[in-house]
């Protein structure tokens, strides 16, 4: 692990949610310039986040801290990565965007002003980067909320985009119990900070920063503490899909249009488990029945996701309770507070961040050329479209944890940390889950890709910039599992800041 850390002042951590948020507000002032003017700012404020993100992964993997605005912007290795999955994926969506918002059946949906309501799409999406970017680079514990309470403003008008009676339904069930959930996690960051200003150990705008109280965390009162835990688990798992917190996730990503399930699955459940272990971690030293809660939590999500997923005959809906089932590992592996599990289950935030990317991206490229998305109105699809059939493939496969994919090595990170830990029962029912995961995806690809179609459905493969991102991401995962130790620099730093918090 790194032992030495150096902090230095850069401007990076600022611009890299300025950009996106500049560029969303250029789309809005120029409207009426036409989408591709939206569309040309939506990439370039994408791959800003993207080559920004980079060169800060490349400085905290070398050890380094980089803070701004008087330690009120921070950036360790944990940071980095969530910055880096968030601009490498948005990226990717906002090309993928580019032909899909072309695609008739949404077009017809959204209505007669469509063309006029395409720019309000991209601002919203540059926004919605913008704000989980903020939400990762920020040190402020009040600021943490702020950013994640407005990603979940900006993304519910996306979930609503299409604004018929099921897009509206959906995006108000988002809204509520999300703003309701955060709420929680507002009182929980309340509770710190005057747990850390009761301490005398700081003081003022030092008892904000959370750099500043995880020196203190542990002569908190153990009420405050509890009670503190207690409203942020609700809180930030809310939002991060956890069970049972987790009802409006599959309604959001089913209606949603898909490059916004892309985002909402692949990166902005992450940063609302980020916010959860970046703060809830700073009292695992003091708290270790904690780690025993989280990972019990983290257990009943992934089996309790994935038993959902099983009987889903919605291709959206399917991925989303996946999803809901893969933060379990993440949560598990975090929640033990070790430095194995830190590892692991940032690990598998990261390639599921790419894997799931991939799947949703598969199902958007089924839609755009079928219109439909149920597995029992699709087959034969292989034939038809054979390079979202062969993505598709690669994501089930990884998703599953079989090798030579990404997801193998993750989640047998996360089992080596729980039997380290001498939790055998999670080990086995994690692996449960694994099989079962396999079970619903390959059994979806089979029907879907390979079998026999019932009816003829006119469909041929979607345009190259849908199926280049797609191609993309079906390499990184490969490559990821062929030479695993690619983010092992950044993926160590992360899990040494997360696994000593408060020592």
């Amino acid at each position: 692990m790194n032992e030495q850390v150096a902090t230095v002042a850069s401007s990076m951590p600022a611009w890299a949610f300025l950009m996106p948020l500049a560029a969303g507000a250029l789309v809005f002032l120029g409207r009426r310039l036409g989408r591709g003017v939206s569309q040309g700012l939506a990439v370039i404020g994408t791959l800003a986040v993207a080559v920004i993100g980079l060169a800060m992964a490349r400085e905290a993997a070398s050890g380094r801290v980089l803070v701004g605005w008087g330690n009120e912007l921070r950036v360790d290795a944990l940071s980095a990565l969530l910055v880096l999955a968030i601009g490498l994926v948005g990226l990717l969506t906002a090309v993928y965007s580019l032909r899909y918002v072309q695609q008739p059946g949404l077009l017809s949906r959204v209505g007669v002003a469509a063309e006029k309501r395409l720019p309000t799409f991209y601002g919203l999406l540059l926004w919605f980067v913008g704000t989980m970017v903020w939400g990762c680079v920020t040190n402020n514990i009040i600021m943490l909320y702020v950013a994640v309470e407005a990603t979940t403003l900006t993304s519910g008008l996306l979930v609503a985009f299409y604004w018929d009676r099921k897009a509206l339904e959906a995006g108000y069930k988002y809204l509520m119990l999300l703003t309701i959930g955060i709420t929680f996690a507002l009182v929980g960051c309340v509770l710190i900070y005057a747990g850390a200003v009761a301490t005398g150990g700081v003081t003022g705008r030092g008892a904000l920063l959370i750099s500043e109280v995880r020196s203190v965390a542990h002569l908190i009162s153990p009420s405050t503490a509890l009670v503190a835990v207690a409203f942020l688990v609700v809180g930030f798992g809310t939002k991060a899909g956890i069970a049972p917190f987790h009802p409006w996730l599959p309604d959001a990503h089913a209606e949603a249009p898909t490059p916004i399930s892309v985002l909402l699955s692949g990166v902005m459940i992450k940063m609302a488990a980020y916010a959860l272990a970046r703060t809830v971690s700073i009292f695992y030293p003091r708290w270790p029945a904690l780690t025993v809660f989280l990972v019990a939590l983290g257990v009943f999500t992934m089996v309790l996701g994935i038993v959902m997923a099983l009987v889903q005959d919605d291709l959206k809906r399917m991925l989303a309770y996946s999803s809901v089932s893969q933060i379990g590992y993440v949560l598990a592996g975090v929640g033990l507070g070790t430095y194995l599990g830190c590892f692991g289950g940032l690990y598998h935030l990261l390639n599921h961040a790419v894997i799931k990317a991939l799947l949703f991206m598969c199902v958007g490229a089924l839609i755009y050329a079928t219109g439909a998305r149920r597995i029992s109105e699709l087959a034969g699809m292989r034939e038809r479209m054979p390079i979202t059939s062969a993505c598709f493939l690669v994501g089930a496969l990884a998703l599953a944890g079989l090798p030579p994919f990404n997801g193998f090595f993750s989640k047998l990170t996360v089992y080596l940390a729980l039997a380290r830990a001498g939790m055998w029962w999670a080990v086995v029912l994690a692996i449960g889950a694994g099989l079962l995961t396999m079970v619903v995806l390959l059994r979806a690809a089979r029907t879907v890709f390979w079998g026999h179609p019932a009816s003829v459905l006119v469909a041929r493969e979607v345009p190259a910039t849908m199926w280049v991102p797609m191609v993309v991401l079906a390499i990184a995962c490969l490559v990821l599992g062929v030479v695993p130790q690619a983010p092992f620099p950044l993926l160590d730093g992360a899990a040494s800041a997360l696994a000593t918090l408060g020592r």
